[in-house]
């Protein structure tokens, strides 16, 4: 009775502290949006902004944040390795860790094809490029991505590492996945002779994951300057110009998230609202950062805590990061109509699905590319004779649309780390 006394009284204790930052991010996220505004009101005299001080206060501010984004990224390269050497060797042979994968990729290949599914549905039938009107960017208008599309070549770098030290330096996330698919194979591969690896790697893992919480007390600071600087760049008034567009795909992220807990709720029933509560933490810091990664730690842990084995979690959610970005895959098929929308050019459905399934396979393992959606959209522009310099259009709320692909990236991650743990059998009710 003791035991289970402590054991409810330190949950309790938890969950109470969760709470409590959660609610000191919403409150910073609303401070921070209006110390951005009354900054830009400030600065702007007749109805002109002064763009330099605004820009000045914003880049100042905004090293907060970037400190807070620096120490996540410091956590993610070793807490990466760990759990998923960690997860690997204790899957045990090559059959069950190909099982596994198997189940996986499958899960994350149907709810990437839903995801642009229903962007392409959604952007058809909004129409918002039409609706808008909005100006055509001046030709041979410099979009800032120019030489950044994915190649074949650049794709395979991308991939394999050359050096798992240089990879980890740079948080290459992928590169450090498939470095910890071969290590974490060749670990259970050893038997007996492995195991002090094993133990030596879930230290790291509890270790770094100590390191997350002591991080994670700086997340409310981090989103205040966040925010401030974002609307003090941007301003109020940039959700009135673009408010159809922004609206629209808000709304549809929305609908993803719905299709996504129903899925969740097809597999653990009224658990979901419990997995939804485990969540919403990460879900506000990578909303308010802009930044999947950001949450990537805090998801980990609340995934544990929610019944899913640290196992499955260390072996399925980075892979996630990597190959099941949600809200960006619906974010790619549905800018890239709106662009073509925005010239009034017209798209076959044929087409359309063309582009679909392009998406589909060059978007996949782009996860570190600095603006790694755009890139995709900038390339798959040009292979259907769309000019590239659409993209001006996106590049000012990009920040914005940002948020809410990160938000709902952890969500279809979440919801895919429980499908695989209920798959086999490894969710603790």
């Amino acid at each position: 009775m003791e035991v289970a006394y402590i054991a409810t009284n330190f949950n309790h204790k938890v969950m109470t502290k969760s709470n409590k930052l959660t609610l000191f991010i919403l409150l910073s996220m609303v401070l921070g949006g209006v110390c951005g505004q009354m900054v830009r009101m400030n600065y702007t005299d007749g109805g002109t902004t002064d763009l330099t001080s605004v820009k000045a206060f914003s880049d100042g501010i905004g090293n907060i944040s970037s400190v807070f984004l620096r120490l996540i990224k410091m956590i993610i390269a070793p807490l990466v390795l760990s759990t998923l050497i960690v997860g690997i060797s204790k899957l045990g042979d090559l059959k069950t860790v190909g099982r596994i994968g198997g189940k996986t990729m499958l899960w994350f290949i149907s709810a990437s094809f839903v995801s642009l599914f229903l962007g392409l549905v959604l952007v058809n039938w909004w129409e918002p490029g039409k609706m808008m009107q909005l100006p055509l960017p001046e030709v041979g208008a410099s979009t800032g991505l120019e030489g950044t599309s994915m190649t074949v070549k650049s794709f395979l770098e991308h991939l394999f590492p050359a050096s798992v030290i240089e990879a980890m330096a740079k948080n290459e996330l992928l590169q450090i996945v498939v470095f910890s698919l071969f290590f974490g194979t060749a670990v259970a591969a050893i038997g007996e002779k492995g195991k002090p690896v094993i133990e030596l790697m879930d230290s790291v893992a509890h270790v770094m994951l100590k390191v997350t919480s002591f991080v994670m007390n700086l997340a409310p600071i981090a989103v205040f300057a966040a925010m401030a600087a974002v609307i003090a760049n941007q301003g109020l008034g940039i959700l009135g110009t673009y408010g159809l567009f922004i609206g629209e795909f808000y709304a549809g992220l929305l609908l993803l998230w719905i299709v996504l807990l129903i899925a969740g709720f097809i597999l653990v029933k009224k658990r979901i609202r419990i997995l939804i509560s485990r969540i919403k933490e990460p879900l506000l810091i990578a909303f308010s950062t802009a930044s999947s990664e950001a949450a990537l730690p805090k998801t980990m842990e609340e995934l544990e805590r929610f019944g899913c084995k640290d196992k499955i979690v260390g072996f399925v959610l980075p892979l996630g990061y990597s190959f099941n970005l949600d809200g960006s895959m619906m974010y790619m098929t549905f800018a890239s109509i709106f662009i073509a929308q925005s010239y009034g050019i017209d798209m076959p459905l044929g087409t359309q699905i063309t582009m679909l399934l392009i998406l589909m396979l060059t978007s996949k393992g782009i996860a570190g590319v600095p603006r790694a959606s755009l890139v995709v959209i900038a390339g798959t522009l040009s292979t259907f004779g769309i000019p590239d310099e659409g993209l001006l259009l996106l590049l000012g709320i990009d920040q914005l649309l940002d948020m809410g692909r990160s938000a709902t990236n952890v969500v279809g991650n979440a919801v895919a780390t429980v499908a695989v743990s209920k798959w086999e059998k490894a969710l603790e009710h």
